[in-house]
């Protein structure tokens, strides 16, 4: 969710310069990139979650979207400009006080030095409002685990004057009359234009919901939600993950028609590359690793349909979505080519704002395909074999650097016992437990697996077995003090842990068999205890010599 001031400005800035552009030449194709701008931006603001913003530019993005069209003459009517203009200018305006306000917060307040190896990831405030602290004492404490300190107000009290400009709101409404609730989220909304809210003790009919939301909620939990199931929530919504730009090949003979798609996807931060010839298609899918193939239906020496068939044979690019364009409005036609290895299809001439929605929409289906490939369905951490996979290449990046590598094996004790008492649901919540404190405690850039049923690996580059044993034992501390919920009660549990390094052990195999030792000799010592790996006599030279 967080980003760099000057990158919000930026966009904003461009924003304005495009509207003022269409002002002072007001033709079609200035439109047109005006529309595309306004579309870019919301899709930006929709993908860092800030909620207030969204709404604003979504609405100015409607009402440009109504204007879109070539009947339309230019310059556009007088109230319609005036409009816009006063939507572009309240929406910049919203920008600059969120950015004053952070740039106010930033001068007061003082950052505590990083650790090196230790992340956890509380980067902005959390609040609750609501009428009695004890209420929620167990939602403070569980979160208290997962590394999130929760302040909390009573509705009575004022907001400090030094809270950020983008909270993360808990609103307990439950001793709010109806219609005083509704103003109170609206007043919060109307605040912190890039807070995210979650309101509390609402009942879970439509109506009450739909007040919610349409005030300016971004999450309801209703009455009775289980504490995990809010804290799960709250996880979620406070790690928002940065997500690699999209990547899409486009295959057109046309020199003019590559350069409009490339401009139009790379206003909306989409990377492109262009190839005229489609005999080279195969070339490019390696090299370039798209999302998605955007294809001319006719080329000379060959056709879109028999570029996609040619694409099909190779297994590594059967999923990978084609979408073709085309001046072809025959419909038998287009369900052919589709039937032939497409995907969708779009009529030249085409509205960049539509075609941007489409191939957005196709990229992240492909990618959470991909991901549900190489991820656990339960706790969303690397699988088996692509954890295995990235630590060997994480281990290749740390030797060739000559550098340390950590490598843990974490296992939560008397886990039989869990699913035997408890019940299999609780067990997975467990696991789940353990997952999200571990990606609460650990750095982006850190390997974190499920190695199978509650065994985690876990590596950690450039970190010494002192650094390694220091975050694993507060994590195996705190995750002891973890309570899970189970009919009306709680019961806690405990895991242990093996540490490996590099480059005292050389191989990938051999750190992940070594961890592994060690967490066996964990689990002979009594438990709830984190053990350092010796180095085997077997040990094999290094992989890389000088």
């Amino acid at each position: 969710m967080f980003f760099a001031s000057t990158e919000l400005s930026q966009k904003s800035q461009t924003l304005l310069a495009d509207w003022q552009r269409y002002q002072s030449a007001p033709s079609f194709e200035n439109f047109v990139e005006l529309a595309v701008s306004i579309n870019s931006f919301t899709e930006f603001l929709i993908d860092k979650g800030f909620t207030a913003l969204h709404h604003a530019s979504h609405e100015l993005e409607q009402v440009a979207l109504s204007l879109f069209s070539v009947e339309v003459q230019h310059p556009i009517p007088q109230a319609a400009s005036d409009d816009l203009n006063e939507r572009i200018l309240a929406l910049i305006q919203m920008i600059e006080n969120y950015m004053a306000a952070s740039a106010n917060l930033a001068e007061r307040r003082t950052e505590p030095q990083p650790d090196v190896v230790l992340d956890t990831h509380q980067t902005r405030c959390l609040w609750l409002i609501g009428h009695k602290p004890e209420v929620w004492q167990d939602l403070l404490t569980q979160l208290g685990y997962f590394g999130k300190k929760i302040k909390f107000l009573t509705w009575d009290d004022a907001l400090p004057t030094d809270i950020n400009s983008d909270p993360l709101l808990l609103l307990d409404i439950s001793s709010l009359p109806e219609g005083e609730w509704q103003n109170r989220i609206k007043a919060l909304r109307q605040q912190f234009s890039v807070g995210q809210l979650i309101c509390l003790a609402i009942r879970s009919d439509f109506e009450q919901l739909q007040q919610a939301l349409r005030s300016g909620c971004d999450w309801c939990m209703p009455e009775g939600t289980p504490t995990h199931t809010i804290v799960a929530q709250i996880l979620e919504m406070d790690d928002r993950q940065e997500q690699e730009a999209f990547r899409v090949l486009i295959v057109e003979d046309s020199m003019t028609a590559s350069v409009f798609i490339q401009r139009t996807l790379e206003e909306s931060q989409i990377s492109t590359h262009a190839i005229q010839d489609p005999s080279q298609v195969l070339n490019a899918l390696k090299q370039f690793n798209p999302d998605l193939i955007l294809m001319d239906m006719y080329m000379p020496n060959c056709t879109g349909v028999e570029a996609a068939r040619v694409i099909r044979q190779h297994n590594e690019f059967l999923s990978i979505p084609i979408v073709y364009l085309s001046g072809e409005t025959n419909i038998a036609l287009q369900v052919d080519a589709m039937r032939l290895g497409g995907d969708h299809f779009l009529t030249k001439p085409f509205n960049p704002i539509f075609l941007n929605a489409i191939i957005k929409s196709k990229i992240e289906r492909y990618r959470a395909l991909r991901r549900s490939m190489y991820h656990d369905s339960l706790t969303g951490l690397l699988n088996h074999t692509s954890g295995k996979n990235t630590l060997d290449t994480l281990l290749y990046s740390v030797a060739h650097d000559k550098g340390d590598l950590a490598v843990v094996m974490l296992d939560i004790d008397n886990f039989k016992q869990v699913n035997d008492n408890y019940g299999h649901p609780v067990g997975d919540q467990v696991i789940r437990s353990l997952s999200w404190l571990l990606k609460q405690r650990l750095r982006k850039h850190d390997v974190l697996c499920r190695y199978g049923g509650e065994e985690f690996l876990i590596g950690l580059p450039h970190t010494s077995a002192h650094q390694a044993f220091n975050i694993i034992d507060r994590i195996r501390q705190d995750f002891a003090q973890i309570r899970h919920p189970y009919n009306g009660s709680y019961f806690c549990t405990t895991a242990s842990g093996g540490i490996s390094t590099y480059p005292t052990i050389q191989s990938g195999d051999e750190l992940i068999t070594a961890a592994d030792d060690a967490l066996y000799k964990a689990k002979r010592g009594g438990r709830n205890r984190i053990e350092l790996a010796v180095k085997p006599a077997s040990s094999q030279d290094s992989l890389f010599k000088a």
